[in-house]
Formats: structure tokens, C-alpha cells, sequence
């Protein structure tokens, strides 16, 4: 194939491309592959989760634009493309009964017609691949699962010229496949626990574990492996470039680099649509198409 291959991210909040696939984006970057972020709200509603900088007034009264500039210095890192749908952050509901989702807000907007700001990007940068959530969200944000639902809805509609005429979003389009990251699996943080243990380390994946274990939850099907080690230190710099979200003295980071590099040197993918043929397992998002 000589067309420039493109692949488009679709994430929820700004810090989700940092934390799911993000050494996956900075190797296909570094071979020369287009990458779009699409980032879905501006996480205005997100917790500051890093202790050193909660209480901090400017922050808090600031948190959107805050994040907008974390999300730039974290783009160019990765030395991705992003854009913004502009939609607003839904917050985690937290309580028993929870509360009601915010009027306005990402995860109460209208499928369709949220689709349709991403059918206008994906018909703009035309990607082969993209990538998203399962239906679960990969955990259950109703910003994440809002992202999966517009995400399938625009991988059909971006060809669909009746359902979005040609006229408002621009001459239709077809991506060829569509993945659901699976980075977080229970195979990858099994095998990081016991190489802690085996190593005489502490490991933070325990307690993960215990409620994986507690919860019943299915393992999902892993279809597609991207060696992508040499790229962990940018996924790891372009998360802390979140500093709000992100403490760099937190779990995230507890695992020694050479042990992740020596033990799980991937990010995991699940196949979930492709027009094109590939056998299965694979080792590249563009396999079918290159």
C-alpha cells in the first residue's frame, strides 16, 4: 500500500490517550504513520488526583484550561495530531443511588448527532485504523461508554451519506478497521504481579487482582499484541505531562521500566470490525492493509 496510513484515537477525557495506547501511537509515529487524537470532552469535571497539587486554588478555578495545556504538552510528546469535540465532561457519579448525570453534559447527549462531530473528523482525516473503548468503557465512565457508542455510530455513518449528508460533514469515507483498547488485561497485570513477587518487590497489581477475582469479569478476547517497548518512557512522560491526574510517586509507576520492557514488552488490542482480511493473532493495527 503507498496511500499514508492514518490512525485515529478516540478517548473520552484528556490523559485517556496517555494511559491506553499511548507507546502504541508514539512507535507508529515514529514509522511515519499519521495519528489524530480525538478527544471527546475537556475533563472538565475530573477530579485532581495528584495529592501535591490538590488545594490548589488557580488550578481548581482554572481546571479546563489546565487540562487543555497538560493535553498539548502531552501531544507533543507522543508527537501525535488532536482534536476536541467540544462536548463537556459527564464527572463520575459517585453515591448509592448515585446521582443524576449533569444536564449538558457528554454522556446525555443526543448518539447520533454526537456522532456526527466525529463522523465530520473521521471523514476529514480519513484513518484506516481507530481505536476506542469496548462497551464497557473499559471501565464503566459514562464518558467512556458514551465514547464506544459514538465511535461504532461513526465508523458505519462516516460512509453513510443519508444518514450525514455529504453537504454538512464533508464527502464520506469508510475506516477499514476499528479496535477496542484492551491494555489493562487480566494475562499483562498477572504476569507484572508475579515477577514483582519473583523479584523480592512489592507489587500494586494485589488488590487489582483480589477484585478482578471478586467480580466475576470476563476476560476479553485479545486479538492483537504491538511490541511497542522502546516507546514506554514517552508513554510514561506524556501521562505525568498530566500532572493534575497523574502523581509521579503513584502505582502507575511502581513497576520498574526493565521489568515491564523484560516481561510484557506490549499493548493489547481487540478486534472488533474489519473490512479487511487478517489472521489472528496480530502484531500491527494495519495488518490487512499495509
Amino acid at each position: 500500500m503507498t496511500e499514508q496510513l492514518r490512525l485515529m484515537a478516540v478517548h473520552a477525557h484528556p490523559d485517556d490517550e496517555s494511559s491506553k495506547g499511548a507507546a502504541t501511537m508514539a512507535k507508529y509515529v515514529s514509522e511515519g504513520v499519521d495519528v489524530l487524537v480525538v478527544t471527546c470532552t475537556g475533563g472538565e469535571r475530573g477530579s485532581i488526583l495528584n495529592p501535591k497539587l490538590q488545594g490548589d486554588k488557580y488550578i481548581e478555578e482554572n481546571i479546563h484550561e489546565v487540562r487543555r495545556k497538560e493535553m498539548e504538552e502531552a501531544r507533543q510528546i507522543l508527537g501525535v495530531k488532536q482534536e476536541w469535540l467540544g462536548f463537556v465532561d459527564s464527572g463520575l457519579p459517585e453515591g448509592d443511588p448515585p446521582p443524576p448525570l449533569p444536564e449538558g453534559c457528554f454522556a446525555l447527549e443526543d448518539v447520533d448527532k454526537a456522532a456526527g462531530e466525529l463522523v465530520r473528523r473521521i471523514r476529514s482525516f480519513r484513518p484506516q485504523v481507530i481505536t476506542t473503548y469496548d462497551e464497557n468503557g473499559g471501565y464503566p465512565h459514562p464518558d467512556h461508554i458514551m465514547t464506544h457508542k459514538i465511535t461504532m455510530v461513526a465508523f458505519e455513518g462516516a460512509a453513510d451519506a443519508e444518514k450525514y449528508p455529504v453537504e454538512e460533514y464533508g464527502p464520506t469515507y469508510q475506516p477499514l478497521k476499528l479496535y477496542y483498547n484492551q491494555g489493562f488485561n487480566r494475562p499483562r497485570t498477572e504476569a507484572l504481579h508475579r515477577a514483582m513477587l519473583d523479584r523480592g518487590l512489592e507489587s500494586p497489581y494485589g488488590e487489582w487482582l483480589e477484585r478482578w477475582e471478586k467480580s466475576g469479569r470476563k476476560d476479553r478476547t485479545i486479538t492483537t499484541h504491538i511490541p511497542c517497548a522502546d516507546f514506554f518512557e514517552i508513554r510514561d512522560k506524556a501521562l505525568i505531562a498530566h500532572a493534575t491526574q497523574i502523581d509521579p510517586d503513584g502505582g502507575w509507576f511502581r513497576v520498574p521500566m526493565e521489568i515491564q520492557k523484560e516481561v510484557w514488552p506490549t499493548e493489547e488490542y481487540e478486534l472488533a470490525k474489519s473490512l479487511v482480511a487478517t489472521s489472528l493473532p496480530e502484531d500491527d493495527l494495519f495488518a490487512g492493509i499495509r
